[in-house]
């Protein structure tokens, strides 16, 4: 195969750690040197400051991260087979991790599995895809081709419509871009449980799949549990607890769509509202006026900070909803707790849920951490890459 030259940029001296640590991104500060003329979303050739060559990735000189990584071999031509040799090992990794009786999981995730800026999340034949990075927007068709060529879906669905892209200098996109244009409702199988999952309208792209291990863990606790599901979404964790063996499980979202979905989710597998039912609420509200104590209780809220500047708000609203969550746990009681804020870093987690530990006059054991599954890869060197971050706890006392 013929050699492509690529534009190229050059570091000032010293700004290449990060990237030989295994970063995946260069930020544009540490740039010095731009040749070539590349424009938004192309492919250079990131050196350092002695010239030696670095990676291949996408640059955008309009954001803070100005070059993402691709591949660290600078040899390679990022060509069509570049990208189906990369799907190809996705799959083979999810066939190891994805056992016969669920037909929904992430495929792509972003830096993780060598894709940045792309997420493609498998529904049953459905495909839905969220672009993030101009680099990738470039590259669309070629991915398209090794999606269709690779699973060959009956549907692929673009939800793209992130505040990163907006930030890459891209408009939002929600089409269907492959197969037939139906409804967006689509019916999946987790562990042999049955959802259905709205790819439209849903958050995300339609339902949580990176709580799935999660949701069998809690699942596995659940027998003759008291059970509060707050945040409840679509009722996921909720059917876990009710297929569990809890005794009781109390959903609660302010989201009317989002109650409609998770009751019907529970009537999929058989469960009625009388021992599950699914309340339309404030959280917070609910919380404070509530005489009723839960043996086990869910806190899977929305992300509170979606920029730097809402860590503080966002800080004092994590505590309060542990806070409050603490007082409603009996003794022995479990706590599932999770933060999917990229802004909140899980040392800081760790701390708002001490803080309002303490502030409940609550002892507390920590069982597990818990995090995204592991269709959900990150790249080791790169931490920004793992949003979810959760705390499993005991209540002592």
């Amino acid at each position: 195969m013929l050699k492509i030259t690529y534009p190229a940029i050059t570091l000032k001296k010293g700004r290449e750690e990060a990237i030989l640590r295994g970063h995946p991104w260069i930020f544009s500060g540490a740039i010095t040197k731009v040749t070539g003329n590349p424009g938004v979303g192309d492919i250079v050739l990131a050196k350092d400051s002695a010239g030696n060559n670095l990676a291949l990735g996408f640059y955008n000189p309009s954001t803070d991260i100005a070059f993402r990584v691709l591949t660290r071999k600078c040899e390679d031509n990022v060509s069509p087979y570049f990208w189906q040799s990369r799907l190809h090992d996705a799959c083979k990794l999810r066939q190891k991790i994805i056992g016969d009786h669920t037909n929904a999981y992430r495929l792509i995730n972003a830096e993780g599995d060598g894709f940045p800026g792309l997420i493609v999340d498998v529904y049953n034949t459905t495909l839905v895809i969220s672009i993030a990075t101009a680099g990738m927007e470039k590259q669309k068709s070629h991915l398209l081709n090794a999606l269709v060529a690779q699973l060959k879906p009956t549907k692929i669905y673009e939800m793209s419509d992130s505040r990163s892209r907006r930030l890459e200098g891209l408009d939002s996109n929600n089409e269907v871009l492959f197969g037939e244009s139906t409804n967006g409702t689509v019916e999946i199988l987790e562990n042999d449980l049955r959802f259905e999952v709205d790819i439209v309208s849903g958050q995300k792209t339609g339902f949580f799949l990176d709580q799935r291990l999660n949701r069998e863990k809690l699942g596995a606790l659940s027998r003759d549990a008291q059970v509060m599901n707050c945040f409840c979404y679509t009722g996921a964790f909720s059917v876990y607890c009710a297929e569990g063996g809890a005794k009781r499980v109390v959903s609660l979202d302010i989201s009317h769509s989002a109650c409609i979905a998770a009751r019907k989710n529970l009537h999929l597998n058989w469960f009625t509202v009388e021992n599950y039912p699914v309340i339309e609420t404030d959280v917070f509200d609910y919380l404070r006026n509530t005489s009723e104590n839960f043996s086990l209780i869910i806190l899977d809220p929305p992300a509170f900070a979606k920029t730097k500047k809402d860590v503080a708000k966002a800080s004092r609203g994590y505590k309060d909803i542990n806070l409050q969550a603490l007082k409603h746990l009996t003794k022995g009681g479990m706590l599932a707790t999770f933060s999917c804020s990229n802004f909140i870093e899980e040392d800081l987690f760790n701390k708002i849920v001490l803080a309002a530990a303490r502030d409940a006059g609550a002892e507390i054991q920590l069982l597990s951490r818990l995090e995204a599954g592991p269709d959900h890869p990150t790249l080791f060197g790169h931490p920004e890459g793992r949003y979810l971050k959760g705390l499993l706890l005991v209540k002592r006392n």
